[in-house]
């Protein structure tokens, strides 16, 4: 009997070949043992809200009078929400063909993308078309529909950062296109070498490869990293010098932890750079409401924006737009409030800055806070977070250790990471999720955790890492950059 279409061996084969990590065997492990009754702590996917954080009051009350506009009838209203909500709910229904349960456009409503122009221009100070802005169900969503235009076959090759955030990997596989990896240098506190991306490049081509886009994630994610001014121009002065085009991901964008290098822009160092740079390194710019002080993961809400694309390319990216009919309409009003939040002045803007601020200032300490717990572990050496949601620490495994996890049969960071696991209910993602230099170990956990648990977690880590060392160390040296 011929199997049937969707029997294993049948489907698509790029299907099996994608593999994401941050919901891979962990996870689903985490998953059975909390249905065990064992407790839980979610740290392998940057989900803020299931960690605690409280959502924002102004967007949520400006959503659920969207959602329900019926309310906005109602005398009393103005007892429940403040004016400038009130305010905000009608214009945002104003911009809608007949509410929240409406279709959009298939790029987004029209009003929303410009104010993300307007959000731009304040950000960069240059001006950008709305009409090359497009709102999509997340920032994921975006970059898949992105690569899906780039990537023709296997021939074609998309630089992309190790370690990377495995939506990369996993789209790319399942587009049949070849990842191409540059390695961010860990003891330069993750840095982006000009250097290693060229030699990248022409390893790549001499295989036959098209190169035909560079990723940048800035800031990082797992490496938490934020990129320079100067860094910037060297990756757009190589994309231009080596004809690729530019994805930048920049969803941690107000996930800033230090102040030396404050977020920029791929797109203001691109405009600052001028003729011929600027008019011709195509460049595609993502953003999203899950991240940031807000945080709004389930939501999904983002939006990509288009420089240097020929009009005929905008023709197709819209065209396979098309295909969904519409993004999510209430994450659309998510994002315009993102970016147009309450001002000096307005009923709610002390609050919104007091939320705001609070977040972002617990971040800061809690980035500190998983760092200096780290470093203070036997074996363990992290660099600080300047900003995104992780940590990524490198784990020095002795060699009875990778013995162990070969005997287990597992990639010895994975074997590290189940049996943290089991040990404390610490959910994180091995680093061969994200790609690693061979033979160097590390894994990724959110800096999420409320505040207050942060000193408890990172003792339970301290006393299963010290423990794991005592059980598997001799005197052969370990596995380290």
């Amino acid at each position: 009997m011929p199997p049937k279409p969707l029997d294993y061996g049948s489907i698509n084969e790029n299907v099996k070949k994608s593999q994401y990590a941050v919901r891979g065997e962990l996870y689903l492990r985490a998953s059975e043992l909390q249905k065990e009754g064992k407790k839980i702590i979610f740290t392998n996917v940057g989900n803020p809200h299931a960690l605690g954080q409280k959502p924002l009051s102004f967007p949520r009350q400006v959503v659920a009078l969207c959602q329900a506009p019926f309310l906005l009838d109602d005398p009393n209203v103005g007892l429940l929400f403040p004016a400038d909500a009130i305010a905000r709910a009608k214009h945002y229904l104003s911009l809608t063909s007949g509410g929240l349960g409406a279709y959009s456009d298939s790029r987004g409503l029209p009003g929303v993308r410009k104010e993300v122009a307007e959000f731009i221009l304040r950000r960069d100070g240059y001006p950008t078309d709305p009409e090359l802005i497009y709102l999509t169900d997340g920032a994921s969503k975006g970059v898949m529909q992105i690569l899906n235009t780039i990537i023709r076959g296997q021939d074609d090759g998309i630089l992309v950062p190790v370690p990377q955030y495995p939506l990369y990997s996993a789209t790319i596989a399942l587009l049949g296109g070849t990842l191409v990896p540059y390695y961010l240098e860990e003891t330069a506190n993750w840095g982006l070498d000009v250097n290693e991306l060229r030699q990248s490049v022409e390893q790549a081509r001499f295989k036959g490869i098209t190169v035909k886009a560079m990723v940048i994630i800035n800031p990082g994610n797992p490496t938490g990293q934020c990129l320079s001014e100067a860094n910037l121009r060297e990756v757009l002065q190589f994309c231009y010098q080596e004809n690729l085009a530019l994805l930048g991901d920049e969803v941690y964008q107000t996930n800033i932890y230090q102040d030396e290098r404050p977020f920029i822009s791929s797109r203001k160092v691109l405009m600052d750079l001028g003729p011929p740079i600027s008019k011709e390194v195509q460049l595609i710019s993502f953003h999203s409401v899950s991240k940031g002080y807000y945080g709004e993961c389930g939501q999904r809400g983002g939006y990509f924006e288009m420089t240097n694309i020929p009009p005929e390319t905008v023709d197709e990216i819209y065209k396979v737009a098309s295909i969904s009919l519409s993004p999510n309409v209430p994450a659309q009003i998510f994002m315009g409030v993102m970016l147009h939040p309450p001002q000096p002045g307005d009923i709610s803007y002390d609050k919104f800055v007091r939320e705001s601020t609070g977040i972002l200032e617990s971040l800061r300490r809690r980035a500190r806070l998983m760092t200096d717990g780290f470093n203070s572990c036997r074996n363990v050496v992290c660099n600080f977070t300047e900003g995104a949601m992780y940590s990524f620490p490198q784990i020095r495994l002795p060699p009875r250790a990778l013995e162990a996890a070969k005997q287990a049969g597992k990639v010895p960071d994975v074997y590290y990471c189940l049996k943290l696991l089991e040990a404390t209910g610490i959910s994180t993602v091995p680093g061969s999720g994200f790609g690693q230099k061979e033979g160097v170990f590390h894994l990724r956990t959110t800096i999420l955790p409320a505040e207050e648990d942060m000193p408890d977690i990172m003792d339970s880590f301290k006393k299963f890492n010290d423990e794991f060392m005592e059980q598997y160390e001799d005197d052969r040296g370990y596995s380290r950059l």
